[in-house]
């Protein structure tokens, strides 16, 4: 049986759940969590952006219309199991005929930091995205120094193939794909081990 694209499955967005979390589609009410992870310091020098200067009424006014555009992405809010927002995850760059895109991961809530609930939501998505579409790579860029983020991607089946510099950050590069996901055990705790 043939797997739909990438486009035709996030036409209707999916809700993804897994051990630790569930994934949703971003709605307005995220937009306060968001914030605030835009404003922190500590948050943005691990996503390798600068933090937001605009008033809360500004962000929410670029936030609606984010929604509501059509891009060649998707963006999921992470939550725990009991619907608390924590982070959240994205797939952009898509591309149809490669059959590849880009992902992006954050735990804005510092309380589920080292506790699994990030490689549970990349184990979650990269399960959906590998079984239920034709992509055939993920790939991402996580900033060189960060080795607790490169460690989660790694546990889940994330192997370096590059490096790459944009501006005054240096990244490493990180792809997976189905075949490197065989080697990926879910345990009961929703720990990804080799």
């Amino acid at each position: 049986m043939r797997r739909p694209s990438i486009f035709a499955a996030l036409a209707r967005p999916p809700l993804l759940v897994g051990n630790k979390v569930k994934l949703r589609p971003k709605h307005l009410q995220d937009a306060a969590c968001d914030y605030s992870w835009r404003q922190d310091p500590e948050l943005c020098q691990l996503d390798a952006a600068p933090t937001i200067e605009c008033s809360f009424e500004q962000f929410l006014e670029n936030y609606v219309e984010d929604l509501h555009r059509l891009t060649q992405s998707y963006r999921f809010a992470i939550e725990t199991l009991d619907s608390i927002h924590i982070g959240n995850c994205s797939y952009f760059n898509l591309d149809g005929y490669k059959k590849e895109a880009e992902m992006g991961i954050m735990i804005g809530n510092r309380a589920y930091w080292n506790h699994g609930y990030g490689t549970d939501a990349i184990t979650t998505s990269l399960n959906y995205f590998f079984t239920q579409t034709n992509m055939k790579r993920i790939h991402l860029k996580t900033l060189i120094w960060n080795a607790r983020a490169q460690e989660c991607f790694r546990k889940c089946g994330f192997i370096p193939y590059g490096q790459s510099i944009h501006g005054e950050y240096a990244f490493l590069l990180m792809e997976t794909y189905p075949s490197k996901r065989k080697n990926v055990k879910i345990e009961e705790t929703g720990k990804a081990k080799e």
